[in-house]
């Protein structure tokens, strides 16, 4: 069974609050939380403060994704305002290695994510490290993207190296998740699916949820 995390880059942000009760009470495990700096996306969304005020609302795992330059300029914050997984960007940063030791020594897990125009290859050298590996079915910065159907590949190619590597992450995509969309994400060996706009357009949110996983349960059956 897959695991689902609301994105609140979706939500209404001028009701937050609503928007963390309605994945709070339903059976998503993640809550996605997109940190963006303007810098490395065109966008800016908010910073650590949101995410202290909001840890407060929920129990649900916090997978927060540093879409941000330098992002070993923010761990800290990060961690102190409540995060699980702190997800940073290939593309972000040449320290890679030492961002992921950050991560690890506040006693969290770490992610590192890929847009779509990077390979798989580029981030080889430091799979063994990793809890979860994101990889981006959209180019980042904006909800609502149609997925790239390519970037399920790169899925496959992960699912395959951590079987022959015996490696231990979750392999997690972000982009044009929805119902239409994701049996073919199911296939090609997700653990983690990302949904944002999907999910808030959904009138029921507890059924899209199961409906999700009920699809995805399907594909891989």
């Amino acid at each position: 069974m897959i695991k689902i995390a609301p994105s609140i880059l979706s939500a209404d942000f001028s009701d937050m609050k609503h928007a963390i009760y309605e994945i709070e009470y339903s059976s998503a495990e993640y809550i996605h939380i997109d940190i963006m700096d303007g810098n490395f996306v065109p966008e800016i969304t908010f910073g650590s403060k949101l995410v202290s005020d909001i840890r407060q609302l929920s129990s649900k795992v916090f997978d927060v994704h540093l879409m941000v330059n330098r992002p070993e300029n923010h761990i800290d914050s990060f961690a102190k305002a409540g995060a699980d997984i702190i997800t940073i960007h290939q593309e972000s940063t040449v320290h890679i290695h030492r961002v992921l030791q950050m991560i690890k020594a506040r006693n969290l897990k770490c992610g590192i994510s890929i847009v779509p125009s990077t390979p798989v290859s580029a981030i080889t050298p430091i799979l063994e490290m990793v809890d979860l590996v994101l990889v981006m079915t959209v180019n980042p910065g904006y909800g609502g993207q149609k997925l790239i159907q390519s970037c399920l590949d790169k899925v496959i190619e992960l699912k395959e190296i951590r079987e022959r590597e015996d490696y231990s992450y979750e392999i997690s995509v972000d982009g044009g998740i929805n119902l239409a969309t994701v049996q073919d994400a199911a296939s090609a060996g997700i653990d983690v699916a990302v949904t944002g706009s999907a999910f808030f357009a959904a009138k029921d949110k507890n059924a899209f949820v199961d409906s999700i996983k009920k699809l995805a349960k399907e594909a891989i059956s």
